[in-house]
């Protein structure tokens, strides 16, 4: 699988630019703040109609333009696609393009260009607060279950209105009366997210623990566990058995979100851990560690994507090398051996000799 072309037209700060990349590795160069983020937000974009930077579609919006187009080719499940997104500043929705035909949702072009993107941020996700860590989880999760993208929009969106119910009814007690009905949804559709998010962090910290064994030399045992709501006993049981756990859970705190009128509980608190050796990282790693077992975690996250769709997924490296000590930069760059990868970097000379080369200034290509 590789993207052969981009088109973007009034996306970030690119004004109208085209692009032909290498089906290997393409190494991205200029100094900061010309559009190398950019560039790769574009194509992660297009794989999984989520932005790893916007809180809104408006953002992505060129300054002053009404829309935004983006247009790639890709050689995936064995033949030449085409993908095609619109982006407006307004509120109206964004449309997308399948070969030419429209779809209504990420479902109808899932997989035709899976992508993992790695950024400095992403070092530190161990050590950071857990909403990144459930963002992380979303993202990967957004790609490999279509059906997940669905019930997790569901979800904040039902959240949200429970929300509101809560604020509202110091002034208004008449409206309790429906709360109830919003929180079964609410456990209905949250067990779905545990379910989902149970069997991916499995996986996940298998993989990644292949990846950290060979990392630290065996010298680490590395290890990952979910963490959800209390009542939950076995995150693996059925949905409806989850359903009732999270029901179980809310009637507990029902008293508490009354009278701080807040949604206190669910799996919108849902959290990961990482301990290598028994140690948990977040408390007690060094910095070091924490690196090393954040690579793992994304080099796992592409090869559960790779098994998921039989193709390796393209890797998008947001200089993330220049953050990395040269023992860690190689063993990064060892684990390219396969698959398009597109590495961002402020200097021209450092890795040239990695593939082809683009270099960027000011939304152009020089």
């Amino acid at each position: 699988m590789n993207l052969t072309s981009l088109e973007l037209r009034n996306f970030r700060n690119y004004q109208q630019v085209q692009l032909e990349f290498d089906p290997g590795v393409n190494l991205i160069v200029g100094d900061n703040a010309q559009g190398k983020t950019n560039l790769l937000e574009a194509i992660s974009y297009l794989g999984c109609g989520k932005s790893f930077r916007a809180q809104k579609v408006s953002e992505m919006v060129r300054f002053g333009e009404e829309f935004a187009e983006l247009k790639g080719t890709v050689f995936s499940q064995e033949r030449e696609q085409t993908l095609r997104i619109l982006l407006f500043s307004g509120s109206r929705p964004r449309q997308m393009f399948r070969n030419g035909s429209k779809k209504k949702s990420l479902e109808e072009i899932s997989g035709v260009l899976p992508t993992v993107l790695f950024c400095p941020e992403d070092l530190l996700v161990l050590k950071t607060g857990a909403a990144q860590r459930r963002r992380f989880g979303d993202i990967a999760l957004c790609q490999l279950r279509p059906n997940y993208d669905a019930a997790l929009t569901e979800y904040n969106r039902i959240l949200e209105q429970k929300s509101r119910i809560l604020k509202d009814h110091f002034e208004n007690p008449a409206i309790l009366e429906i709360l109830p009905e919003y929180n079964t949804r609410l456990c209905q559709v949250g067990a779905l997210l545990i379910s989902y998010r149970a069997r991916f962090y499995e996986g996940l910290g298998k993989a990644a623990a292949k990846y950290h064994s060979q990392f630290s030399g065996g010298s680490e045992t590395f290890t990952l566990e979910y963490k959800t709501v209390s009542t939950v006993q076995d995150p693996f049981a059925p949905v409806k058995t989850l359903t009732q756990e999270l029901l179980d859970h809310l009637d507990r705190h029902y008293r508490a979100e009354l009278e701080t009128g807040q949604c206190l509980t669910g799996p919108h608190k849902d959290d990961f851990t990482v301990s290598l050796s028994g140690i948990d990282l977040k408390i007690y790693g060094s910095q070091g560690q924490t690196r090393t077992a954040a690579i793992s975690l994304k080099l796992a996250q592409r090869e559960l994507m790779g098994r998921e769709w039989g193709e390796e997924p393209v890797l998008l490296l947001d200089d993330v090398l220049s953050e990395l000590d040269p023992g860690r930069q190689d063993f990064v760059l060892n684990q390219i051996v396969s698959g398009q990868v597109f590495i961002t970097c402020c200097e021209p000379g450092r890795f040239t000799k990695l593939g082809k080369t683009i270099e960027i200034s000011k939304g152009k290509i020089v």
